[in-house]
């Protein structure tokens, strides 16, 4: 069977490319910034905003770009799109775990990625009508954020966040494109905590791309 080209690099740029329509997605629907000072557009077949102030969207694609540079090193364990109140509490956390990407050397970024079926034949590693479908539900559950989660105070900020691999060294470089985040952002996923309530969003899985996503509301922060 036909089978489309992907190479570690590339997979980690559709990653991005997505995480940067999740953001807007996500400012849209937290009222971030006002709504009104979005556009409409599609991406994945789907209807979803886009920013049209331009620093706000330079600021987006300078993040995703510092996280694909990291990711490209194969460090990153989890991505993080916080939000924070006008006095820098956390007040929630939408994670995306990459965790599960393949492992590939520096040598092999550019190398192609294949995969092998039960019957021994060559996979698309990433086949990618069906990423485009999970990309799109993803969308869809993001997009309707705002009806599960309590509504924020005004004046709430956001930033990009980055957890490593333990063996993950700290993007250390000048200038310094990433801070050290405060201990209580860096709470696990997948359950309860006495300040977190987290609220599943969705585990895309489609060849070599996996990874799962949810929110984290903080229940105290003001």
């Amino acid at each position: 069977m036909a089978k489309d080209t992907l190479t570690y690099r590339t997979l980690v740029a559709f990653f991005t490319d997505f995480l940067t329509v999740a953001i807007h997605t996500i400012l849209y629907e937290r009222k971030i910034y006002p709504q009104t000072s979005f556009l409409s557009a599609r991406k994945y077949n789907y209807a979803v905003r886009q920013s049209r102030h331009p620093k706000v969207c330079e600021w987006i694609n300078d993040a995703t770009v510092a996280v694909e540079t990291e990711m490209l090193k194969g460090t990153v364990d989890r991505v993080a799109v916080v939000i924070y109140t006008k006095d820098l509490k956390p007040k929630e956390r939408y994670v995306f775990d990459v965790s599960r990407f393949p492992a590939v050397s520096q040598a092999d970024l550019d190398t192609q990625l294949e995969r092998e079926g039960e019957d021994g034949e060559v996979l698309p590693a990433v086949p990618l009508v069906e990423i485009e479908e999970q990309f799109r539900a993803t969308m869809g559950r993001l997009g309707g954020c705002g009806a599960v989660l309590r509504p924020l105070p005004e004046g709430c900020t956001f930033t990009v966040a980055i957890e490593l691999k333990s063996e993950g060294q700290a993007p250390v470089s000048h200038p310094q494109p990433w801070v050290p985040v405060q201990p209580d952002l860096s709470r696990t996923g997948g359950e309860k905590h006495a300040r977190n309530v987290v609220h599943p969003v969705r585990a895309v899985a489609a060849g070599e791309m996996v990874f799962e996503s949810w929110i984290e509301e903080a229940t105290d922060a003001t």
